[in-house]
């Protein structure tokens, strides 16, 4: 079998790993970084390193795991330069945009708009890891415009590499990704923005904080041109999701103005129930 990986960063260079557990996959990998073709090919992601919309030929799967603004861009082309029995797969963290991209592509039917939940913070081929996606969920949306021979190669792929695969709409995802995902990076990036306005001694930062400060703006150390364009492709639900934390961060800030103990308590406890969710 003969996959295509298109971008090698964190989620492109760990389903590489991922899949060349199979024997009998073949995986060639693009990127538009140089570095990042060097850096998979001497580390051993992939076999080869290909260049150009002819390597897409013979290919049995094209995985684009790039910027999902570069998928939007890209996917009709990808299509078009694919034959019959090429299954297409994109990795985006935002789906509706991509979707409405390729919705009139005469061969939608060979794509799969799929979006795998897992990743840490940090990117490039040397970030990649084998098992990252086991255990995890996969998200595929309209899968009713797949025909359902490339959906069962896509839903196997991802069972190989251990995902589960539930099913939603694009507007459905995007809606609950603000809140459960791109909600936490930019209060992770926002988070991280102020204390290096405030903290101007960076070793006071080193010595100060503790594992509380680490964790919350681990996010922070995510790739910065990867997030602008997932917050950018969904800055109306994002917009939305925010308004209502800031609307909570001004509760809580009434709450230190007043000195009000009680009420902070409150709003405390209602946020503590989520342990009950996260467990």
């Amino acid at each position: 079998m003969k996959i295509v990986i298109k971008g090698l960063g964190l989620i492109g260079g760990s389903m590489a790993l991922a899949l060349k557990g199979h024997t009998d996959v073949y995986i060639s990998g693009m990127d538009i970084s140089a570095e990042h073709c060097h850096l998979a090919l001497r580390s051993g992601l992939v076999h080869d390193i290909v260049h150009g919309e002819d390597s897409f030929s013979g290919a049995d799967c094209v995985i684009l795991a790039t910027p999902v603004d570069q998928i939007e861009q890209e996917i009709c082309g990808i299509l078009d330069a694919t034959g019959e029995d090429t299954l297409v797969v994109d990795t985006g963290s935002t789906k509706a945009a991509i979707c409405q991209a390729v919705s009139r592509h005469p061969e939608r039917y060979r794509f799969v708009a799929a979006h795998p939940l897992a990743g840490t913070e940090h990117s490039g081929p040397l970030a990649a890891m084998r098992g990252l996606f086991a255990g995890k969920k996969n998200i595929i949306c309209e899968s009713e415009k797949t025909s359902g021979f490339y959906l069962d190669r896509a839903v196997r792929m991802f069972e190989d590499m251990g995902m589960h695969t539930v099913y939603m709409s694009p507007d459905e995802h995007d809606r609950h990704a603000a809140y459960v995902s791109h909600l936490s990076h930019v209060s992770s990036f926002m988070l991280g923005l102020t204390v290096m306005d405030i903290e101007k001694d960076e070793s006071t930062i080193f010595e100060l904080a503790g594992t509380g400060f680490d964790s919350t703006v681990r996010l922070v150390k995510s790739h910065p041109v990867t997030w602008t364009s997932i917050f950018i492709k969904n800055r109306s639900n994002l917009v939305t999701a925010l308004d209502e934390y800031i609307g909570h961060l001004i509760n809580f800030k009434e709450c230190l103005l007043k000195n009000d103990p009680i009420e902070m308590e409150r709003l405390l406890t209602s946020a503590n129930r989520i342990k009950h969710i996260l467990k």
